[in-house]
């Protein structure tokens, strides 16, 4: 009895701090900050600038709201990645890392701008071809289709050239 006693008071000092550190909020990924990027959720056609279809692209919010991941699939069936999002609440920025099955990985950070598009950057890479950042743009258009824009940058943030431009379009 004392040994079961003596047990159960051990479990109960060492789960204290573990559950005094839980939050205790039902819904912590439920403020604005977290549904800033809600406008790229959904089950999308991605076209270039010409109207040509160049993949799909399947946004969806998991984690109870905490996380939106991406799920890229190019038309030509070969080229795959994924990209998982996140607010960052101790910066207050969102961030994406992504890997596609070519194994590129792409880190970025940042946040909305005062015309509501979400804008990511890299940080300095340093490449054999020079020292750039990434940087792209999501935007949402007025017919609901979103336009992500994916720029090259030279250190001073010129433009070198665009990597990438699609135009999301919702499945129907």
């Amino acid at each position: 009895m004392n040994r079961v006693l003596i047990l159960s008071l051990c479990f109960s000092l060492i789960s204290i701090p573990y559950l005094s550190a839980q939050d205790d909020d039902p819904c912590p990924c439920c403020s604005n900050s977290y549904k800033s990027f809600d406008f790229w959720i959904g089950d999308w056609v991605v076209y270039n600038t010409e109207g040509e279809v160049i993949g799909t692209n399947k946004i969806v919010k998991m984690q109870d709201g905490c996380v939106v991941q991406e799920n890229w699939k190019a038309s030509n069936g070969t080229n795959t990645g994924t990209s998982y999002n996140y607010f960052d609440t101790s910066d207050s920025t969102w961030n994406q890392l992504w890997i596609s099955n070519t194994g590129n990985i792409l880190e970025l950070k940042g946040n909305l701008d005062s015309d509501g598009n979400m804008v990511l950057t890299s940080g300095l890479i340093n490449s054999p071809k020079g020292r750039y950042y990434n940087q792209i743009i999501w935007s949402k258009n007025d017919d609901n289709s979103v336009t992500q824009q994916w720029d090259i940058l030279n250190e001073q943030g010129d433009l070198i050239n665009h990597a990438f431009k699609g135009i999301y379009r919702k499945k129907n």
